[in-house]
């Protein structure tokens, strides 16, 4: 039975064509899900390494504050209040804090 079938599928291209369509989703899957997923993993880590004192960020969970100490896998951030918080390097958000430093157009 599955060799009948298997007899019937081969066309022109033989066994090629019935495994082409899996191919190129594959090829798709990868151009529009994985790569701009790696892509973005790594200008975050680019941003976070290049982050330094001084600079405003804004967290994954929201919080605003100032960087005010750069150690190996944490930041100490200075809030508005004045309070004194350690985050991970990890919990600070790139498309967030990029907006702090982007100008606002206004129409």
């Amino acid at each position: 039975m599955i060799a009948t079938i298997l007899l019937q599928a081969s066309g022109p291209l033989g066994s090629f064509g019935s495994i082409l369509p899996l191919i190129l989703i594959v090829i798709v899957f990868y151009f529009f899900m994985i790569r701009p997923q790696i892509k973005k993993q790594k200008d975050q880590k680019n941003f976070v390494n290049d982050l330094k004192k001084g600079d405003k960020i804004i967290t994954t969970s929201g919080m605003h504050g100032k960087i005010i100490e750069v150690a190996d896998a944490t930041f100490l951030i200075e809030t508005e209040g004045g309070h004194k918080l350690r985050f991970n390097k990890s919990a600070i958000s790139l498309d967030d804090s990029k907006t702090l430093t982007t100008p606002v157009s206004t129409k």
